[in-house]
């Protein structure tokens, strides 16, 4: 199924690797995902130390999330990508990872360095707003 997304780029604006904007059409179901952290099945923190892992990890979690509310990557309209870090190189890091994902679909995106995440050893999260068609 075709996303209902539809992202909005603007050649007035400084070229950047997302786009600006979204929108979805009226009458789209949204879906409001709490932040994906980087869990094992088992609870545990994936990859402690390692930025990159725990990006992975985050995605993948967020597919999972998406799957069970009906949708794709191709139907997020927003993400917010926290990173437990003052460093920049961490937060590219993390980014690299979460645009490598979303290729094409390149959402607007809020990448900020947070000081401290919820879980223990926890170094990412993903955060995102997914438009689908309507029920």
């Amino acid at each position: 199924m075709t996303s209902v997304v539809r992202l909005i780029r603007s050649d007035s604006l400084a070229d950047t690797p997302y786009a600006y904007a979204a929108t979805a059409p009226a009458g789209s179901r949204l879906i409001f995902l709490a932040g994906a952290c980087p869990l094992e099945d088992d609870g545990s923190t994936t990859a402690p130390g390692d930025y990159a892992a725990q990006a992975a990890r985050c995605v993948e979690t967020l597919r999972g999330a998406l799957a069970a509310s009906g949708a794709a990557l191709t139907d997020v309209i927003s993400t917010r990508v926290l990173v437990a870090s003052t460093r920049q190189a961490d937060l590219i890091t993390a980014w690299n990872v979460v645009e490598s994902a979303f290729g094409s679909h390149d959402v607007p995106s809020t990448l900020l360095g947070v000081t401290v995440l919820g879980y223990d050893d926890q170094l990412v999260e993903i955060e995102a707003i997914a438009a689908v068609q309507g029920d």
